[in-house]
């Protein structure tokens, strides 16, 4: 779903090209299942109460931070997040703190910068640079948006766009926090989390019900998931350390706007590559769709449009498979934001009969994000020496622990079902 003006689809869609180079890395031929939406906003929720190195090295990895390279050596522009939460931490020094029972708000810090205009979403930027090796890594993925933006506020508009109740599909997203009842929160930032992500604080017990509130946080997963996500967080996710846990709940369903009839699914073989195939239930449909072709890689792009054609589900079908490959290397080894959308664009313009076939299949995917993120460069937050959280308490003790994510979907000949979780656990680095 486009969202004219908001760069935040943007960011998010760079995010996801790098998670999901740096998740491949491991195993070319392992099935990856992930939602980067939910994953981007529930980091963008941690961003909001991080200062200094903290912010700047989640702003790049999250791909709102403005980079360049000058003439002997690289140079990082200080970007309009890290102003804002420069703002905010002088600020921050003449606000009180709050307990989370109470309820008291403070009007919100953000100031809206203007973005900039001129630039072409589809259009390279040559000048743009790498991210900042902050862990050593010459191979890091490329990742940069230039505009300038108050990206919370624009989380804000994304989310009350989707959010929308008279679609034809279902589709909704949810933000809570969950903060030990005995620790003092800025004020500010409740007021601020709840303001631009919805985020309603609920006052638990860490230090004494850990597993009580562990098991309510995934049981509230779980029904906004209808049921799709379970157990979010897994035993020992949580104990009396726990300070505060930010969660991102997302769930959709959407018929196809041509289904498929069930009585044209068989068994047929699934190619895995040029050698291995797989038994499945091969749903069929012959009808007219979006098809563009990448004489490049070799490959064909299918849009399968959901009912209203607002969303659609895009799919690759490489033409050549080699002896010890799926076929997919190639394209994801090229994959950048600029190509995906070249790619893609003549997608919308022509549409030709084809005969699908499209295997019917369910996945569900747990990860521990945490070596991932710190692999992306986001090292200071969850490193006890150098974590910057003076933005959620001026007591500055808090450090990342855990970014957990779960994934479900399954596709077959009514439409898709999909649902996702992540949840960021933040605890104190000394017990009090």
């Amino acid at each position: 779903m486009a969202s004219e003006g908001n760069p935040v689809p943007e960011a998010i869609t760079k995010f996801c090209l790098s998670l999901l180079q740096k998740l491949s890395e491991d195993d070319s031929s392992a099935n990856l299942f992930l939602s980067p939406f939910s994953i981007s906003t529930a980091l963008a929720m941690v961003m909001l109460g991080t200062a200094g190195e903290t912010a700047t090295q989640m702003s790049k990895v999250l791909c709102f931070t403005e980079q360049s390279d000058q003439a002997g050596g690289q140079q990082t522009q200080l970007s309009p997040m890290q102003q804002l939460h420069e703002e905010r931490q002088e600020r921050m020094q003449m606000q009180p703190q709050v307990q989370t029972q109470q309820s008291s708000r403070l009007p919100p810090y953000l100031l809206k910068i203007l973005k900039d205009k001129t630039d072409d979403a589809n259009k390279t930027d040559d000048d743009a640079s790498k991210i900042d090796d902050v862990s050593s890594n010459d191979s890091q993925p490329q990742c940069e948006l230039n505009k300038p933006v108050d990206v919370h506020a624009d989380f804000s508009k994304l989310l009350s766009e989707l959010n929308k109740n008279d679609a034809p599909y279902a589709l909704s997203l949810a933000n809570r926090l969950y903060g030990e009842k005995s620790y003092q929160f800025i004020e500010e930032f409740l007021a601020d989390i709840k303001k631009e992500y919805k985020a309603e604080l609920e006052s638990v017990d860490f230090k004494s019900s850990a597993e009580e509130v562990r098991v309510n946080i995934s049981e509230w997963v779980e029904k906004q998931t209808q049921g799709k996500i379970k157990d979010l967080l897994g035993k020992n996710a949580v104990d009396g350390l726990t300070r505060l846990v930010l969660v991102n709940a997302i769930y959709f369903k959407g018929n196809w706007n041509q289904k498929f009839n069930e009585k044209d699914t068989a068994d047929a073989a699934f190619k895995i590559n040029k050698n291995d195939t797989k038994e499945v239930k091969m749903m069929r449909l012959t009808s007219t769709f979006p098809v563009a072709v990448i004489p490049e890689l070799n490959c064909r792009v299918l849009e399968m449009p959901y009912k209203g054609k607002d969303l659609s589900m895009l799919i690759f079908l490489p033409d050549q498979i080699e002896d010890d490959s799926t076929g997919l290397e190639k394209l994801e080894s090229k994959l950048t934001y600029e190509k995906f959308v070249e790619w893609t664009s003549p997608v919308t313009k022509n549409e030709i009969e084809v005969q699908v076939s499209l295997p019917r299949f369910k996945l569900e995917e747990k990860y521990d994000m945490k070596d991932v993120l710190v692999s992306m460069g986001m090292v200071d937050a969850f490193d006890t020496a150098k974590s910057d959280f003076s933005g959620m308490s001026s007591a500055n003790d808090l450090v990342l622990s855990k970014v957990v994510h779960k994934a479900f979907v399954d596709v077959n000949e009514e439409g898709t079902e999909a649902a996702a979780a992540t949840g960021g656990v933040a605890i104190n680095l000394v017990s009090s």
